[in-house]
């Protein structure tokens, strides 16, 4: 192979090349502003400099434990300042972090702690029942160490020592070495594992300095930054906001628990300019009572991905005061991954008309290499009709590693050079990508394609309806129909047949729900409707 004259005689060394990693941002931000507010959580306040000397403690802490660089430190936390601090004091260590879901139970959790080989397990006290109960199932019974939250409002001590007593054993000064490798693992994050065990997602350095870096692109994050954590940090490490908002020194402002009555006077009172959540959380803030909601004079930027939010929710959202981006992503794309970026001519559009191009999962990131929309039959691309559908593909160094211990799922995930997301998508003619359904949620009815996505649009448009998921339900002539379940707003009444009648009139007749249960919707351990459990529940009808 000839050698270029541009790597002649240019070598590369520790000067002038070194590993990407996300843990450089607090370095830069402890020394650039020390006395910068890092952390906000209820009447305590951390500055930079307290952050990252804490971080190095911990680090310290765990060096000294034997943890190192292969080693998973595992952590049942809310979103609090010591889940903060576990982003980066755990792989300042050189160790994995795998922050676990909240709301899991003891034998998924159990699972988790042995598939992962944890040394370690730190835990908030208002979750030590359930890891008590874990750590008893698992066979590798790892050490548990407890955190004493000042605004936790239960729960007992658990393990060796309470995490302050940790810390306090930790160097301030540690001089901790980042990777030699950026492809080193940096978090173990596992998917919600609605059928069958979890899989355990493999983040690297690099992944994850890059997509913090395209989050504060994307989402305007600076300097002035004051992040609300209304996204769990466990889900997709916070979609690496946990180190986006660092990376530009904002402010993190820390929220135990999901709840209007703590989110609107947040807000209010700590002037919050971003914040993140499901299309959940927005409903939740739509139809929370006039007596809880607290007036801004501020714009709030609030992202929000993990489904495609019906329109009308949008739509609220806006009136309320919100700014909202669609953001598209998945677990094994460290969260984030594509965004309906926002032409200046939309915003003559009408509001509903205004909503419909919002809730497009958009374009792909500035960190992401390629999108495809595939037809998987023939390998090809879809045309940009805004019909034909396709399977989305993504690919760039924002992809995860693979799934641990499963190779199997990785090289299916990973083949041809794309990782297969599974959802189903359309392209339109400007190049936005608008996800019409996972794979396995696609209703063909008389050999017509139905997207259940499509038919929950239209039903979160009804002004009695709070929320909706559609699934196909077996059907004699037509193979498959639309069922409908619905959770009706408090206060209102619906028929059946209002529903079905409502939506004949806003879509194609033969798309119209032929059944429509109404009840609460099972959902996820983090909050996504549990369409499996619905598709079983439609079959017993």
């Amino acid at each position: 192979m000839t050698t270029s004259i541009f790597d002649r005689d240019l070598p590369r060394g520790r000067a002038n090349h070194a590993s990407l990693t996300p843990l450089d941002f607090l370095d830069r931000a402890a020394t650039t502003y020390p006395d910068r507010v890092a952390i906000v959580h209820g009447e305590h306040r951390w500055t930079y400099a307290q952050k990252y000397q804490r971080a190095r403690r911990l680090a310290s802490a765990l060096v000294a434990r034997g943890i190192g660089v292969g080693d998973t430190v595992s952590v049942l936390l809310p979103n609090t300042p010591a889940m903060l601090e576990a982003h980066y004091g755990v792989p300042m260590s050189g160790a994995v972090l795998n922050a676990i879901n909240t709301r899991l139970d003891a034998p998924t959790i159990a699972f988790i702690l042995d598939h992962a080989e944890s040394k370690l397990v730190i835990v908030d006290r208002e979750f030590t029942a359930v890891m008590a109960e874990a750590v008893a199932a698992s066979r590798s019974k790892p050490p548990v160490i407890w955190v004493n939250d000042p605004l936790a409002e239960h729960g007992e001590p658990l393990g060796e020592a309470e995490y302050e007593e940790l810390l306090a054993a930790g160097d301030p000064e540690f001089a901790w070495v980042g990777p030699t490798d950026e492809w080193q693992a940096i978090a173990l994050n596992y998917t919600s594992g609605t059928t069958g065990n979890p899989k355990g997602v493999v983040f690297h350095h690099r992944g994850a300095f890059l997509n913090a870096s395209g989050n504060a692109i994307a989402f305007g994050l600076n300097r002035e930054t004051r992040y609300l954590w209304t996204l769990p940090m466990f889900h997709c490490n916070g979609w690496t906001f946990t180190w986006a908002v660092t990376a530009v020194c904002g402010t993190h402002v820390c929220l135990r628990k999901v709840d209007p009555t703590l989110i609107f006077p947040s807000i209010a009172d700590n002037l919050v300019s971003h914040m993140c959540g499901a299309p959940i959380v927005l409903t939740m803030l739509i139809h929370a009572p006039e007596t809880v909601r607290r007036r801004f004079d501020h714009t709030v930027s609030i992202a929000t991905g993990g489904a495609a939010p019906p329109s009308a929710v949008i739509a609220g959202m806006e009136r309320m005061g919100f700014k909202v981006t669609h953001l598209y992503g998945l677990t094994e794309t460290y969260g984030p991954s594509t965004i309906c970026a926002w032409p200046p001519e939309w915003d003559a559009l009408e509001p509903d008309a205004k909503a419909r191009k919002m809730a497009r999962q958009g374009v792909q990131y500035p960190t992401i290499e390629g999108m495809r929309v595939v037809d998987t039959e023939t390998g090809r691309d879809v045309p940009l009709d805004g019909q034909t559908i396709g399977e989305l593909w993504l690919r760039g160094n924002t992809v995860m590693k693979g799934y641990l211990k499963n190779p199997k799922a990785t090289g299916e995930a990973l083949a041809e050079g794309w990782f297969h997301t599974g959802d189903l998508a359309v392209l339109h003619p400007d190049g936005y990508a608008e996800v019409k359904d996972r794979s396995k949620d696609i209703i063909i009815s008389g050999g017509e394609n139905i997207s259940s996505l499509e038919v929950e649009d239209v039903l979160f448009r009804h002004p009695g309806v709070m929320e909706a998921a559609v699934v196909a339900r077996s059907d004699e002539r037509w193979g498959e129909t639309p069922c409908a379940f619905v959770t009706v707003k408090p206060g209102a009444s619906l028929t059946a047949e209002e529903v079905i009648a409502y939506c004949r009139e806003n879509m194609a007749r033969f798309k119209a729900p032929k059944t429509v249960v109404f009840g609460e919707l099972p959902k996820t351990s983090t909050g996504k409707i549990q369409k499996f459990v619905l598709r079983e529940r439609a079959e017993a009808l």
